[in-house]
């Protein structure tokens, strides 16, 4: 006999290393067993590096660099140099635990957004890990519509600009066209005159953070 059954059986150990910013709201008065709502903000290609200042020029860590009390907790990670948001999955999550492990933190309240290639990510992100967000807005990105059913159980508000010409208003509407078909809680806001920087008018929009809170794992 040339051949044999055998199984190994091996712990590795992976290092994670990813930069952020980190907002936590200052209010003069927080009841000590109140407990923040979570956003992660995923930025687009033209803030990747390891200058955490570039995270700032857009969405959500703009607006809370402005408003101190902003009533979420905001993580804003850094996708290093010629990477994206996908190769950073782990990391993400990783953060993501760390905050709720050591913030006043609710995790049944985890919200994701991001925009253009952060816009992919928070479309991306769900598949691998559908227990963690409670729901999710992207902005200006799209996934395969064959992902549709792993993102069915995924509260879902897309926004895109109908004049976009980096990302193509059709990256969000395959999608969502697919999901409508599973009768999936979905919906997507398209402005007509929008063009790639349609997140400025996302964010903001204070029926996007109260939409948020209406969901909860």
């Amino acid at each position: 006999m040339t051949q044999t059954g055998h199984r190994i059986v091996k712990e590795i150990t992976k290092t994670l290393t990813l930069d952020y910013l980190l907002h936590v709201p200052e209010t003069e008065e927080q009841p000590a067993e109140q407990k923040w709502p979570v956003i992660l903000f995923l930025h687009g290609s033209g803030e990747c590096g390891s200058d955490l200042e570039k995270v700032k020029a857009h969405g959500l860590p703009q607006i809370v660099d402005q408003d101190k009390s902003f009533p979420f907790i905001v993580i804003s990670p850094q996708c290093p140099e010629d990477e994206f948001w996908a190769m950073e999955k782990e990391a993400l999550i990783a953060i993501v635990e760390h905050v709720l492990d050591n913030y006043p933190a609710d995790p049944k309240r985890v919200y994701l957004t991001g925009l253009s290639m952060g816009g992919y990510g928070a479309w991306h992100l769900p598949v691998d890990y559908p227990n963690v967000f409670a729901a999710v807005a992207p902005v200006c990105g799209g996934i395969n519509p064959s992902k549709a059913e792993a993102l069915s159980n995924v509260p879902i508000w897309a926004f895109h600009g109908a004049k976009d010409d980096v990302v193509l208003l059709s990256e969000s509407q395959g999608i969502v066209d697919a999901l409508e078909a599973l009768d999936a809680n979905v919906k997507l806001t398209v402005y007509p005159e929008g063009n790639h920087n349609a997140w400025d008018e996302t964010y903001s929009n204070p029926e996007l953070y109260k939409w948020f809170l209406s969901h909860t794992l």
